[in-house]
């Protein structure tokens, strides 16, 4: 009965009387303005929902997706997989991660390749899963290399308070997670050092859901305030996506700039205070994190507070783990794709040398990248 009225709210929001009479709202409302609208969806899960569902062919021309930075595995700089990869090559090491950094390249290979050359690599669907590994393996080290963004936060947070808690010793933490809202505002800053690029044109943000649901909306407040950019927070359903699309259009049509939530039936503005307190915890900022395609942004990164670092691999291993900067593969255009300055089909490898099964790039890996996106449902564009 229960997953018969899941089914029911799921088709509820793939509708497609629903999705078509928001089309017709939308067409209508266009023709009031005078310009193009350029939105960028900052969360993967929205660009896969975008193509899969045909959106673009469903708008009228003037209203425009750019795709952002929303994959936590695809802005992964290839130096901290190369940290994955050589904490996993330790012989008294298992690394523990979550399954989309598998195939993901870094200069010495993918985690793949390590598991090949046998290290002891494991992935799991929940990093609540990394106990038990520790528990069955007293006389080895557990790496949980833990990335996301404040979606998956604080399951890594849960764990390092029930591992201090039940006193396991051997498990320890190498910490990637990212923040969203300080992305956004590097992508806006940068417009001028790219005149030319699509981001120069980013006139409004769909703002991520699940990360919303944690964070809250207010973490997005100063688009509207500062930039002069209006923000929606979109839920990942077809329904959700173009209803959040008709509220930004409308905003421009009455001239407002604002911060709404479409996904309302999840994100509160304050989000789940709880869990931000768990996080504040044991996180604090680091002063500057690399995003892959972006560089260094201030801020946008968490590592664990200095008295934590007892369990922070980053700092057990520090004389093993290099820090000098890797650049990607020079055919490769996924900088330019994350920074929304290039679609996927303009990359000259793309579908041919860098497929799925063989990525050269990060957005191809993922399967919330961009390039993924475009190879499984290319066929709508």
């Amino acid at each position: 009965m229960e997953n018969l009225e899941l089914k029911d709210l799921y088709d509820g929001f793939r509708d497609a009387q629903t999705i078509k009479a928001y089309k017709k709202i939308i067409d209508e409302d266009a023709k009031k303005l005078d310009r193009t609208i350029n939105i960028m969806e900052v969360c993967g899960g929205h660009t896969h929902t975008i193509m899969k569902y045909g959106i673009p062919q469903l708008l009228p021309s003037n209203i425009k997706f750019i795709h952002g930075p929303g994959c936590p595995v695809c802005i992964m700089p290839k130096e901290r997989i190369d940290h994955a990869y050589i904490l996993s090559m330790q012989e008294d090491v298992i690394l523990v991660t979550l399954g989309d950094m598998i195939k993901v390249p870094g200069s010495n290979g993918s985690l793949q390749d390590a598991r090949s050359k046998g290290a002891d690599v494991r992935f799991v669907y929940s990093p609540m899963d990394c106990l038990s590994i520790a528990k069955e393996n007293p006389n080895k080290k557990i790496v949980f290399f833990a990335i996301g963004f404040e979606t998956t936060t604080p399951m890594t947070a849960a764990l390092i308070d029930t591992t201090i808690k039940q006193n396991i010793k051997n498990l320890f933490f190498h910490i990637n997670h990212v923040t969203v809202p300080e992305v956004m505002s590097e992508l806006l800053d940068s417009r001028d050092e790219h005149v030319d690029s699509y981001n120069h044109n980013i006139d409004a943000f769909l703002g991520p859901s699940h990360v919303s649901v944690i964070s809250g909306s207010k973490i997005y407040e100063k688009f509207p305030k500062q930039y002069n950019i209006p923000v929606v927070v979109a839920g990942f359903e077809p329904v959700d996506v173009m209803q959040s699309i008709s509220m930004i259009v409308k905003q421009f049509i009455e001239n407002r700039c604002e911060l709404e939530i479409e996904y309302k039936r999840l994100v509160s503005y304050e989000g789940n205070i709880k869990v931000q307190e768990l996080i504040n915890k044991y996180f604090e900022k680091v002063s500057l994190f690399k995003w892959r395609g972006l560089g260094n942004i201030k801020d946008s990164g968490l590592k664990l507070k200095q008295q934590y670092s007892k369990y922070d691999a980053e700092v057990i291993y520090k004389d093993i783990l290099p820090i000098e900067e890797i650049e990607d593969h020079k055919l490769c255009i996924c900088s330019d794709i994350l920074r929304g300055m290039a679609s996927p089909n303009e990359c000259t490898i793309f579908g041919t040398a860098c497929k799925p099964n063989k990525p050269v790039g990060s957005c191809m890996v993922s399967s919330e990248g961009a390039c993924a996106a475009y190879y499984k449902y290319g066929n709508l564009l």
